[in-house]
């Protein structure tokens, strides 16, 4: 039988892996046509010819061997992205791959998402399947001579040429091609622009070398710190500790660390304000709600979620943005009020800093009990870790909370089983992480959607959407129970509840999300706009519209108690105090006051009746940058440490 050359191979493997780059971004949100098409492609094509020079190297049966082993690597990878993007709406990190065991406690959800996807796994096996069953045999794998290995290392060396070059002639703006491939680092647009191949291997080269995103020189942008002239006015005041940044700076020898002192000083801090202290010494409850929404907010059904949305601090412009690593990144948010860090689990990371202005250090310092909890296993995203690094006597499934193991756990038990613990002990804080709202949103292999069925069969709905509102049910029930034992020992009217979602509902389709709307969810704004739960019971219920969102919780919330803190070290900033709000989407989208911005479109909609130029989206670009560059910078250096004493 007369034998195929095998530099065929490597035309066969280039084929191979163009084919699967094509057939992902028809399967998941990365676009098909668009400005990173041809990078991608060039790019994964390198990849083929470097693929064919490794596995040539050696003896016919070990080539044959290397070369199917390779195609499998592939096309496990690209398949297996695609079901990580269709339950969680973004990619895995190398990171997360190397901590991501317990993902296999959801091996149900895996099961189904990989069923439903079997047509694209199967259509992405159709290069590996030919190749055994047909090629493997028919092509020469003898170890090429020297002159085809030169021209494979010549030919490696002019496709890279070409997808530098690509990069280079295309523009340079923000999340371009040449940024994600320099210079940033967002994983859903570097899927989009440059591939998944080449995301993921430099995913794994920024993590290997400790790699962090580069930022210009940012504007500073913001209210003046006026000086009080006038000694008939009173003084103004701001949220800020005894830092003497100056002689930080003078001291300093690290230049990475003075030029965080000198970005810092330079940051504008926040007024103080007629909620400053509001709530001094009041009792504190938090909880972050796995995927709640709007939608989840009914008077028939969810009564105490409404009465807590609409009788409480009613924020009609706040958002939940996701931030594309893992599922906790939105926890990490809320309780930080830092943005998460590129490539890593922030929430873990963070268990190696000090994290003195996070709320529970804070009251710990004043005599406060400070309980956090969470029904699902107590080690999930290594919350042992990182939620007593914050302060909280932690309990989880597994090291002290006693709740019944089912998917998902319930939130009221959580909290029938907890509110003991602390609530005879003021000033006390307490914490909760729930997940009775966890995907999927069935009434089949989801005990809550199940366990509340019968409160959602009236509704005119489809049974996804019944399933979804069934499981925060349990939500509402449990704030519920916890109102009616503050109420018994006299002190509702004493104590701070906050809630906000981790993230959006994603695990709810497009057209079940357009049902609930009532309308076609806009996706780079709409989609993750939320309510945001800040209530006392018996208060006289505020409207707050100015934009904020999940960044602010903690400057918000640290004002209202009249805790000392540093407004500055923040990325989110009070809600109430005077002067520009910011909101920030992973893309770097925005919205102020004076309007919004769309990353994507690169348009900036003005606010009725404003008008900004375009240096006003730079500045605002500029600051954006800066946080995300700081935020990464203080989880690398360990910088409170440095400044909070």
């Amino acid at each position: 039988m007369i034998k195929i050359k095998s530099r065929f191979l490597g035309f066969y493997l280039v084929a191979s892996l163009i084919f699967m780059e094509l057939t992902f971004r028809l399967a998941t949100s990365a676009a098909l046509i668009g400005e990173g098409l041809v990078v991608s492609l060039v790019m994964v094509s390198l990849y083929g010819i470097g693929t064919y020079f490794v596995t040539t190297l050696f003896g016919k049966r070990t080539n044959a061997l290397l070369s199917t082993l390779a195609l499998m690597w592939f096309w496990i990878m690209f398949s297996s992205q695609i079901v990580y993007n269709k339950i969680f709406k973004t990619y895995y990190t190398v990171y997360s791959m190397s901590r991501g065991t317990k993902v296999f406690e959801f091996w149900r959800d895996i099961v189904v998402y990989t069923g439903k996807n079997i047509p694209w796994i199967v259509l992405m096996s159709l290069p590996l399947v030919l190749y055994i069953a047909f090629l493997r045999k028919k092509i020469d794998l003898k170890r090429p001579g020297l002159k085809n290995r030169i021209l494979a290392l010549l030919m490696i060396f002019v496709v890279y040429l070409g997808g530098v070059g690509v990069l280079n002639l295309g523009t340079k703006d923000f999340q371009s091609p040449y940024d994600l491939y320099y210079k940033s680092a967002d994983i859903n647009m570097s899927v989009e622009k440059l591939g998944l191949v080449t995301t993921m291997r430099l995913d794994l080269q920024r993590l290997v070398t400790g790699w962090s995103p580069e930022v210009g020189i940012p504007v500073v942008i913001g209210e003046e710190t006026p000086e009080n002239v006038d000694d008939d006015k009173p003084k103004i005041e701001y949220n800020v500790m005894d830092i003497d940044f100056d002689s930080l700076i003078a001291n300093e020898t690290n230049e990475e660390i003075k030029e965080m002192h000198t970005y810092f000083n330079s940051v504008p801090p926040t007024q103080k304000n007629e909620y400053t202290g509001i709530y001094e010494g009041y009792n504190v409850i938090v909880l972050t709600a796995e995927g709640f929404s709007p939608y989840a907010v009914r008077e028939d059904v969810t009564p105490t979620l409404y009465k807590m949305v609409n009788e409480g601090y009613k924020f009609t412009n706040f958002y939940t943005p996701i931030w594309g690593v893992s599922t906790s990144d939105g926890e990490y948010v809320a309780n930080v009020g830092l943005i998460p860090k590129g490539g890593v689990w922030s929430f873990t990371e963070s268990a190696k800093i000090d994290l003195p202005l996070v709320l529970a250090n804070q009251l710990n310092d004043l005599g406060y009990k400070s309980m956090g909890y969470h029904n699902h296993t107590y080690d999930y995203y290594n919350r042992h870790l990182s939620h007593p690094n914050m302060g909280y006597e932690y309990k989880g499934l597994g090291n002290g909370l006693n709740v019944k193991k089912v998917w998902p756990e319930s939130d009221l038990e959580m909290m029938e089983v907890t509110v003991d613990e602390y609530m005879d002990q003021q000033p006390f804080h307490a914490y909760y992480m729930t997940v009775s709202g966890h995907l999927r949103y069935t009434f089949v292999g989801n005990s809550m959607a199940a366990k509340n069925r019968s409160l959602v069969e009236h509704l005119d709905l489809s049974d996804n959407a019944k399933a979804y509102i069934a499981c925060q049910i349990e939500l509402d029930r449990a704030l519920e129970y916890l109102l009616s034992e503050l109420r018994e020992r006299g002190i509702a009217d004493k104590t701070l509840i906050a809630l906000s979602a981790d993230h959006y509902p994603y695990g709810l389709e497009e057209e079940t999300l357009t049902e609930l709307a009532g309308h076609k969810v806009e996706k780079n704004f709409e989609l993750y706009k939320n309510n945001f739960i800040l209530y006392v019971d018996g208060m006289e219920p505020v409207v707050v519209d100015k934009p904020a969102s999940s960044l602010d919780i903690i400057p918000t919330i640290s004002n209202m108690l009249g805790l000392e803190y540093d407004s500055r070290l923040f990325m989110g900033r009070d809600i109430f105090a005077p002067g520009e709000p910011l909101v920030i989407f992973s893309n770097r989208s925005f919205i102020t006051d004076k309007g919004s911005y769309n990353s994507q479109t690169k348009e900036f909609t003005p606010a009725a009746g404003v008008n900004v130029g375009d240096t006003y989206r730079k500045n605002i670009q500029s600051v954006i940058n800066a946080k995300f560059h700081y935020s990464a910078r203080i989880l690398e250096t360990d910088y409170f440490s440095r400044v909070i004493k």
